[in-house]
């Protein structure tokens, strides 16, 4: 693989952070106990070749005998000493594979706990997530990278290494064995000692040449189709929540152009992958077909000619065939290195993604200020392309007071609501916010997490700090009392209720969190002029002590506020 020696640091720059966590010592103690049980699978299949050589030398002289205790006992021999019997070997060797896969699982989903909890403190931390959506078009699909990638990547590390393991450990056992089988070999004069171990290097050495000369596409199109299996995932999930109003659009066709379009790319790419795939079966396939009968065919000049006996030969095979596939591994396993591969690339993209997105420019400083009140020193909002929305505006707002902002569609107001929140990543200045305040910032649309009811209204606190009463009560002051019977019920209620019953759910969140800054943000649009004033008396009423500040369009809404605040011509004006 060209590029070997830096994607092998990438892959262990992935891996080394785990064995170093706090669960190192679990991990290690597990891997020290997978990697024992291998080695002891790796130690009976050596046992084996030479139970293979009494077995075949027993049935040549038809030694009835010693035929019965090679299956079910022990059995003395010349050459080797007692051996145990097939029922016991495969006895332990059952055990031992059993575990082996067992413990070896174990330590898989360990591995990935830690990984997957890392990728998403690192995702969620600073608010990347957010960033990257604005910033990043490259790293795509970060779900599926925190989800798919990482159970991949430590699945097929830990399979190819401990594959690779178990493959060095053969090669030095039955090396030796091979070695004092074979024998040396005459040719023009010169004796070649242990010649079928050299038989066995240049094939392997042959067929792993050829194997990546073949199979050397895979690389990239082996990363390419998670790429577009994501996307096309994405784009049916994404269908699922919106399924309402491609309904009132009667935008199936459109959809479905859509769709069809992301499996196109999935399937084309597919049929690539299959074709690389079938060059390379070929090849493999044929490798291992020539393997079986190939030192036999080297060997039997030996047997026909009297030197070993058919217990010899078939031991010869058999530690043969163990020398090549231990020396053939990288063939056997090209189609998996080459997804492991891509799995490792696109992990390290999505870390420097997040790396990157976490040391960007912070745009306008969100801190705690000394005043009481909110504070905004100079802040200039800009877009990603450059375009200013608002140039050094500076502004105060007291505690308790109840500020509406109005402005053009597109002026930037909810761009500011970003900046106060601290996550708004264009532009410059300062942003006050009292130490000791929290604030709540309601959308348009407002986020309704998966689960019950009740979960929906305390978030984003934890449910279980506020009891039923104190949330039913809120329910009813957000007048959506029709939902107090349903609130441990679990269903997706951003699809269940409608876009009016989910502002009113988020202004009963607020009524129930009684924050000390509400920042709503067209949040009662989908409310009918009535409902929206009662709502705005009930939130002052109840929420006396709360600073307000509100994006809205209508008229009367301006009446539940202190004064005005107008985002026009780049500046906040007075209005």
């Amino acid at each position: 693989m060209r590029r070997l020696g830096p994607f092998l640091r990438e892959a262990w720059a992935l891996a080394r952070p785990y064995w170093s966590s706090e669960d190192r010592w679990r991990g290690r103690a597990l891997l020290a106990v997978v990697v024992a049980l291998n080695l002891s699978l790796v130690g009976m299949t050596v046992l084996l070749t030479y139970w293979q050589r009494a077995f075949y030398n027993a049935l040549e002289a038809k030694d009835w005998d010693g035929f019965v205790a090679l299956l079910f006992t022990w059995h003395r021999t010349d050459g080797e000493g007692w051996l145990p019997g097939f029922a016991i070997v495969a006895a332990l060797y059952i055990l031992i594979a059993v575990y082996q896969l067992y413990l070896r699982q174990a330590l898989q989903i360990r591995w990935r706990r830690w990984l997957t909890e890392v990728y998403l403190a690192q995702w969620l931390d600073g608010r990347a997530y957010y960033r990257m959506a604005l910033t990043d078009p490259v790293t795509d699909n970060p779900d599926q990278r925190i989800a798919e990638d990482a159970r991949m990547f430590v699945d097929d590390t830990l399979s190819l290494g401990l594959g690779l393991m178990n493959s060095v450990v053969t090669l030095g056992s039955f090396v030796i064995v091979l070695w004092s089988l074979s024998g040396p070999l005459n040719v023009l004069g010169v004796d070649i000692p242990g010649y079928m171990v050299w038989v066995a290097l240049v094939y392997a050495l042959l067929g792993t040449w050829l194997a990546h000369l073949i199979g050397r596409p895979l690389i990239a199109l082996n990363f390419t189709q998670q790429k577009v299996e994501a996307d096309f995932r994405y784009a049916l999930v994404r269908f699922r929540e919106n399924v309402e109003g491609i309904a009132l659009y009667g935008g199936e066709a459109d959809e479905k152009r859509g769709l069809t379009q992301r499996f196109r790319a999935l399937m084309e790419n597919w049929w690539a992958i299959m074709t690389a795939t079938k060059r390379l079966t070929f090849f493999t396939a044929g490798y291992t077909q020539v393997a079986i009968i190939f030192p036999i065919v080297v060997a039997a000049p030996a047997y026909f000619a009297g030197r070993i006996q058919l217990g010899g030969l078939i031991q010869t095979s058999s530690a043969f065939g163990q020398v090549q596939g231990a020396l053939s591994w990288f063939v056997d396993n090209y189609a998996r290195l080459t997804e492991w591969r891509a799995t490792v690339e696109r992990l390290t993209g999505f870390t420097r993604a997040v790396q990157a997105a976490r040391t960007a420019e912070a745009g306008p400083v969100a801190a705690a200020g000394d005043a009481a009140g909110l504070t905004l020193r100079d802040v200039t909002l800009a877009l990603p392309d450059g375009r200013v929305l608002l140039d050094k505006a500076s502004a105060e707002i007291g505690p308790g007071e109840a500020v509406v902002i109005t402005g053009a569609s597109g002026s930037g107001k909810s761009t500011l609501f970003r900046a106060i929140a601290g996550i708004w990543p264009f532009g410059g200045g300062r942003v006050e916010l009292p130490a000791m305040g929290r604030a709540l910032f309601l959308p348009q649309r407002p986020y309704i997490p998966l689960g019950s009811l009740k979960r929906a209204v305390c978030y984003p606190e934890d449910e279980a700090g506020f009891t039923d009463a104190a949330v039913a009560e809120v329910l009813e002051a957000a007048e959506l009392a029709h939902l107090v019977p349903r609130l441990h019920e679990a269903d997706t209620w951003d699809r269940r209720l409608s876009g009016g019953e989910q502002q009113r759910l988020a202004l009963a969140r607020a009524l129930l969190l009684k924050p000390d800054w509400l920042f709503l943000d067209e949040a009662t649009a989908s409310l009918d002029p009535g409902a929206e004033e009662r709502l705005y008396a009930r939130i002052r009423e109840r929420l006396p002590a709360t600073s307000i500040l509100s994006i809205a369009h209508r008229p009367a809404v301006a009446k539940f506020h202190d004064r005005g605040l107008r985002l026009e011509d780049k500046t906040l004006k007075a209005g």
